[in-house]
């Protein structure tokens, strides 16, 4: 049985983003192959799922979500802006 779609463990998150990187938009049923890597769900959990991660960037991206100010910390955010937008890249898979 699927688990609930609302709740995604961090585990299945993680097997979700890597699937995303093996199967991009071109592979014939992305999402089904998507599922089948994070076991437990439906194609339809998944593609809820991804869109809500693409409706996430969209609204970092225009500014409705505001990044962290990692100087804040101590810290450089130069490579935190190069990792976030090679990792955006990577979910919409537009490299």
């Amino acid at each position: 049985m699927a688990s609930n779609s609302s709740t995604w463990t961090a585990k299945e998150n993680k097997l979700f983003e890597n699937a995303l990187t093996i199967y991009d938009k071109d592979t014939p049923d992305r999402f089904h192959n998507v599922a089948k890597a994070v076991g437990g769900k439906t194609v339809e959990q998944v593609k809820r799922h991804y869109d809500m991660l693409v409706e996430d960037i969209n609204d970092i991206e225009s500014g409705k979500v505001p990044l962290p100010d990692y100087d804040s910390y101590g810290n450089s955010n130069k490579g935190y802006q190069n990792i976030a937008e090679k990792q955006r890249m990577k979910y919409l898979n537009l490299q």
